[in-house]
């Protein structure tokens, strides 16, 4: 009964032996149906252990796979944060700063103060940094692309 409930001979086994050592510690007055109630309950519990290990495992295998990517996906990210700020040191500073700014959360009131421009402004300049960057972004990868 047992190995039909979890499908695993040793798993049978080793639950089978603890029915029998709660037998010999406490003897029940009907043993027959004692055996079976409790063979039945140790079976019930592991199989929710088992359940909760396999989720477990599958919230570490996917952490793993989150947290650690594989190398070659380090070395892209590397090489393109590589890319940005190459591109984001061809730009005027006050792009450079907008964008930085912009990317941190802070406002156009905040960012025009910093800058010393008016708020009006900041969306202009902005939109015009981002294009710069783009720019020279895609300068900078077309000239890897060639050297390669």
């Amino acid at each position: 009964m047992l190995f039909r409930r979890t499908g695993d001979r040793d798993r049978a086994e080793d639950l089978a032996q603890e029915v029998f050592v709660r037998a010999l510690e406490s003897p029940p007055t009907n043993p027959r149906p004692w055996l079976f109630a409790v063979a039945l309950n140790l079976a019930r519990d592991d199989g929710r252990r088992a359940a909760q290990r396999e989720r477990r495992l599958e919230l570490l295998k996917l952490e793993r796979q989150e947290s650690a990517p594989p190398p070659d996906a380090e070395i892209e990210r590397g090489e393109q944060v590589g890319a940005v700020r190459g591109a984001l040191a061809q730009l005027s500073e006050t792009d450079r700063e907008a964008l930085l700014l912009k990317a941190e959360g802070f406002s156009y009131e905040e960012i025009a103060s910093a800058l010393g421009l008016s708020r009006g402004a900041i969306g202009t300049t902005l939109a015009r940094a981002r294009r710069r960057l783009v720019e020279a972004y895609r300068a900078r990868e077309t000239a890897q692309d060639v050297a390669r």
